[in-house]
């Protein structure tokens, strides 16, 4: 035996005695420490990660699978190959030339986190109550429209993905599944986003039934009275080979034909689902028949999240409807602080636009929204893989947030505080 080997075994038998001596080593631990450095072995002293000892298997540019995704953006390429381009073009536009929509992403790179040490995260609660209604994470699911165009199973595969978890979801006025099927397959009430139209007996019988079906909360989306140029679903519309006509076929009716909430209406009346011409009049008028919770969806700045408190608003999401209601390049999360100020605490306060990582909630949280809704996310994951991909989305976003959560030594939501996070 050389030189080399007698000192390294000395060393080693050093070792092993001071290990025995320790108070803070049990017997077992000892004697498997003793094992592996007999065999000559370093895995004791390293990390444990399991994905490296998984079989491996070649991914192309695009996912083929839900399991193959190491982040919620993997799966934007295969929702753009399995749809349409028109399809794809109304899920990924922005408005003009989608500044906003990047915007609302990029102003996360702003925001710094402050992780602290030396704290128990074995164990942690995500769960967050709304409304006397419990959620098993605040990551819940934004209102999108006519999801069946990116998969036959639309909102009823997105509510049955949301189960497991314990996701909030809100359905879209023009959801391509009725609330009733929403509600079963998710299997608890969810909330209802409301394009008023601008005829009020269609507005009060759309709010009846959703309560009826037990939402919870009415949800009246107030950014999208000023038009809007969908630049990007224009540009790829032109690539669309299909006759769009053959759904399409132009006029109210026609349009909210294929919308089970238009069922047995008389829409004939109608002629704008965004109700153009409301104020905050309106918002009384709506306040009146509205028996649950009455949420505003679109305020960005102060002076209206005042005001709402003023006509009796139960909530806000600060929203620009993901960067595509105007090209204002004022990110939400930008918005958020003024308006969480605003309401000082007596209301929820809740945000959505440009959340692609669990980074990005503990940040929300940090700056003092009550939960975040994601939306084109969990549409890539429905255009790509059906309910699979919405859960694989769901489940890659909670993972990174509790990673983060855990990062920051909270071990529930209300222990996520502004000290946390530094921004500029």
């Amino acid at each position: 035996m050389s030189d080399a080997s007698d000192a390294r075994l000395t060393d080693r038998r050093n070792f092993i005695r001071f290990l025995a001596a320790s108070p803070v080593m049990t017997p077992t631990a000892v004697r498997t420490l003793v094992g592996s450095l007999a065999l000559g072995s370093t895995n004791a002293f390293a990390q444990s990660y399991d994905v490296l000892r998984a079989p491996t298997q070649a991914v192309g540019d695009v996912i083929a699978a839900p399991e193959q995704a190491l982040n919620v953006m993997d799966f934007e390429p295969a929702a753009k190959k399995a749809l349409p381009p028109a399809h794809y073009g109304y899920l990924a536009s922005g408005v003009d030339g989608d500044e906003t929509l990047r915007a609302n992403h990029e102003a996360f790179s702003k925001i710094r986190i402050r992780t602290r040490r030396l704290i128990d995260v074995r164990k942690i609660d995500t769960s967050v109550t709304l409304f006397g209604q419990t959620y098993g994470t605040p990551i819940m699911l934004a209102p999108v429209s006519s999801q069946g165009a990116f998969h036959p199973e639309a909102e009823g595969a997105v509510a049955k993905a949301a189960k497991v978890k314990g996701n909030g979801m809100i359905l879209s006025t023009v959801g391509s599944t009725s609330i009733e099927d929403v509600t079963e397959a998710r299997g608890a009430p969810v909330w209802y986003m409301l394009y008023p139209t601008d005829d009020w007996t269609v507005t009060e019988a759309l709010v009846k039934r959703a309560e009826a079906a037990g939402a919870p909360a009415i949800v009246l989306t107030v950014d999208r009275q000023g038009g809007r140029n969908t630049e990007t679903l224009f540009r790829l519309r032109r690539d669309d080979t299909r006759n769009c006509k053959d759904c399409h076929a132009g006029g109210f009716v026609n349009e909210v034909s294929r919308k089970p909430m238009f069922d047995d209406l008389d829409v004939s009346k109608v002629t704008n689902l965004y109700g153009t011409g409301m104020t905050w009049d309106y918002v009384d008028r709506l306040r009146k028949i509205v028996k649950g919770k009455l949420v505003l969806k679109g305020i960005v700045t102060h002076e209206d999240a005042e005001e709402a408190l003023k006509h009796g608003v139960d909530a806000i999401i600060v929203s620009n409807h993901g960067g595509r209601a105007e090209e204002s390049l004022f990110p939400t999360i930008e918005a958020l602080p003024e308006v969480v100020k605003a309401v000082n605490g007596k209301i929820p306060v809740l945000v959505d636009g440009g959340f692609r990582r669990g980074t990005d909630v503990i940040k929300a949280l940090a700056m003092g929204a009550t939960a975040v809704c994601i939306g084109r996310p969990y549409c890539w994951g429905l255009a790509a893989f059906g309910e699979p991909g919405v859960a694989a989305v769901l489940a890659i976003m909670q993972r990174e947030f509790e990673t983060i959560m855990k990062q920051v030594g909270a071990l529930r939501i209300e222990n996520i505080t502004a000290d946390m996070v530094s921004v500029g």
